[in-house]
């Protein structure tokens, strides 16, 4: 497997996520509105919501999300996690406390038994993240 993508779905704020994720991951952020779609019958209420949303950074760091459709069931992610594997200390705890602003911690940051610095919070949109550092190996 070369790469795992998470999409997320919203209702009618992804450009308000997105953008939140493009300032704490530092990516770049690609978004196209429903009207660009040309989509038949589509409602006017929708024009202004996001079909598809693409963050990247490097050649394997991909986040995509898109709204749903004004009036389309939803329920608000809870039944995944997006897990970031950090290479420094200071890298976990930035991105902790900038995805962790306005949401709320679930596991605070610690080391834990598998040698590693992790945490869990979910963000202020309802999304569940997990932060994982593997401290390096003692000689």
């Amino acid at each position: 497997m070369k790469e795992v993508t998470t999409y997320l779905t919203f209702d009618g704020n992804t450009r308000e996520a997105m953008t939140f994720y493009k300032d704490c991951l530092g990516a770049e952020l690609q978004m196209m509105p429903f009207s660009e779609g040309q989509l038949p019958n589509m409602p006017e209420t929708a024009k202004n919501r996001i079909m598809h949303a693409r963050l990247g950074k490097g050649s394997s760091t991909i986040l995509m999300a898109s709204d749903t459709m004004p009036g389309a069931p939803y329920q608000q992610g809870n039944n995944f996690s997006i897990s970031l594997h950090c290479e420094s200390m200071s890298e976990i705890q930035g991105l902790f406390n900038s995805l962790g602003e306005g949401g709320s911690i679930t596991m605070p940051l610690q080391d834990v038994f598998w040698g590693a610095h992790f945490g869990m919070l979910k963000d202020k949109f309802g999304i569940h993240w997990m932060f994982n550092y593997e401290k390096p190996k003692q000689a």
